[in-house]
């Protein structure tokens, strides 16, 4: 099994070169390089040139880099998604998406232009209409023409459309994070949590890590640098769960055991669907101490 870990992706304002500099050392999973929300209308084509250059210039080792792209029917949405593949970013982030047809398009404009098939297409979930058509929009991803491999919250967003009160127990969220959780494992996505606003209340940002973790989320989105750490380690399958995966795993190789839809062991009823969970969760062990070791390599 091939996973990559979104355990922490961390948003870097395209604007900021120092910003995007420092990024090349932060320990974050991936990296969102924003052209849209934390870049003001007078700074988006200069915002667009220091991204490209910085994608294009590499530094940044084994760490995913997406580019969030502004809308495609605003002023910049198509410059930015023709510069964006030009340089061949791990993934392009569409803001704003309602509908299918948000991915669709996108998804034929990179055709249009032969961006390379590597190139995956990320979707923001961050309006009412995402939420009401969460199904039909990761069900695109069935699809590998449209590449949408990921769903990214806008909790802000959501949040501010709805109307509703930012509590820290997020109960007028729950809903639509359930909703979007059950869509995105439908149709075979990852899915990550919305960004915690009050990057100094570390307190505050463990509890919804753990609460994201709880849901299903795969990582979180940061807004700031001292968040990775913690989130790398929540979101971080933990040694006794990776023990116990090892030991379903090679239960259920035990020849004896290989045709086999229940087994019990240690005392427990173990079904293969528990085999599949345990097989994820030893690849994504696996791909964080791979990571670990590059890193080490690399400085």
């Amino acid at each position: 099994m091939t996973v990559r870990p979104r355990r922490s992706v961390l948003y870097m304002p395209g604007a900021n070169t120092r910003a995007l500099e420092k990024a090349k050392v932060l320990p974050a999973d991936a990296l969102i390089l924003d052209l849209e929300d934390s870049v003001a209308p007078e700074a988006k084509a200069e915002a667009r040139e220091n991204v490209c250059e910085a994608v294009h210039g590499g530094g940044y080792g084994r760490r995913e880099l997406v580019i969030r792209v502004n809308a495609i029917e605003t002023a910049w949405g198509m410059d930015d998604l023709r510069a964006a593949a030009s340089v061949e970013p791990d993934a392009i982030l569409v803001p704003k998406v309602s509908s299918p047809g948000d991915i669709v398009t996108v998804a034929k404009v990179l055709d249009a232009i032969n961006a390379p098939s590597k190139v995956r297409v990320w979707a923001m979930m961050e309006t009412p209409s995402s939420i009401l058509n969460a199904r039909e929009i990761a069900a695109l991803g069935a699809d590998p023409e449209t590449r949408l491999s990921c769903l990214v919250m806008g909790t802000n967003d959501l949040l501010k459309e709805s109307r509703a009160r930012a509590l820290h127990d997020r109960v007028a969220v729950v809903p639509w994070l359930a909703m979007a959780i059950v869509a995105a494992r439908a149709y075979g996505l990852d899915i990550l949590d919305g960004v915690y606003n009050d990057f100094r209340d570390e307190i505050g940002f463990r509890a919804e890590c753990e609460h994201g973790r709880t849901l299903g989320m795969d990582g979180k989105t940061l807004i700031h640098p001292s968040q990775v750490g913690p989130c790398n380690e929540i979101f971080s399958p933990t040694v006794e769960e990776v023990s116990w995966a090892r030991k379903v795993i090679a239960a259920f190789e035990e020849p004896a055991n290989r045709q086999k839809g229940v087994i019990t062991l240690e005392g427990r009823m173990v079904e293969r669907l528990h085999l599949v969970m345990a097989r994820r969760t030893v690849a994504i062990a696996d791909a964080i101490e791979a990571m670990r070791r590059t890193e080490e390599e690399w400085f």
